[in-house]
Parts: C-alpha cells; sequence; structure tokens
C-alpha cells in the first residue's frame, strides 16, 4: 500500500488578519484552489492562504504543494472574507501572493505569461 505523505496545516503566523491584509494588498496574486496550486507549482508563489472552512480535499494539494516547496501557508477564518480581499464576489478557498509577471512587450519571457491573476 503507497505510503501519504503527511501534510502538515497552515501556519499561525500573524493570523487571519494578516493574511487578509496581504492578500488585499498584494501586486499580484492568483485567486482559487486551482490558480493557487498552479502558481506553486510554478515557482510564483511567495505566500499562500487558505480558509480555515474551505473542504480540506479542496485545500490539501495546495497546502502539500506549498510545503514540499517551502512557501508559507497562513490560514484564514473564512472564504468570504477571502474571496473579499481578492476583490470577488464570492469565496475563495485559496489564494496567493505571486511575483507579477512582466509582459513581453514591457521585456518579460513570453513563455512566462502563466494567465495567473494580477489584479491589484
Amino acid at each position: 500500500m503507497a505510503e501519504q505523505a503527511e501534510v502538515r496545516g497552515p501556519q499561525d503566523a500573524g493570523g487571519s488578519q494578516e493574511g487578509l491584509e496581504r492578500i488585499r494588498h498584494a501586486p499580484a496574486r492568483a485567486v482559487g484552489a486551482n490558480q493557487t496550486l498552479k502558481a506553486v507549482e510554478r515557482g510564483r508563489a511567495v505566500l499562500v492562504v487558505v480558509a480555515r472552512d474551505a473542504d480540506r480535499r479542496v485545500t490539501e494539494p495546495v497546502l502539500r504543494a506549498a510545503q514540499a516547496r517551502g512557501v508559507p501557508v497562513l490560514e484564514v477564518d473564512g472564504m468570504r472574507d477571502l474571496g473579499r480581499a481578492c476583490g470577488i464576489a464570492v469565496g475563495a478557498s485559496a489564494a496567493a501572493v505571486v511575483r507579477p509577471t512582466i509582459p513581453p512587450e514591457a521585456g518579460g519571457d513570453p513563455a512566462d505569461e502563466t494567465g495567473l491573476s494580477t489584479v491589484p
């Protein structure tokens, strides 16, 4: 039988408010479990924030990837609060502060375009 890697929960490195503020003021972010997972896997995530009330089946792959790549994780109280901090009208299970991409017209690498949200 295959062994399942232990997934450690998010760090309480300042609590919910810090996570929400860092996401809210991030110059670029990924919103939602799928975009957050892609950002972590591509090495663009500098901080992951997950909602405490999100389904763990949804957030576990994000947590596992963040742990494997050494990306810090903060937990916030609710999906609704996280969604609002991201500027969307619905809840979000996860989000990440990401390094902004430089558009090709500004000298960036066109292969680095990920389609991740860069809404301030």
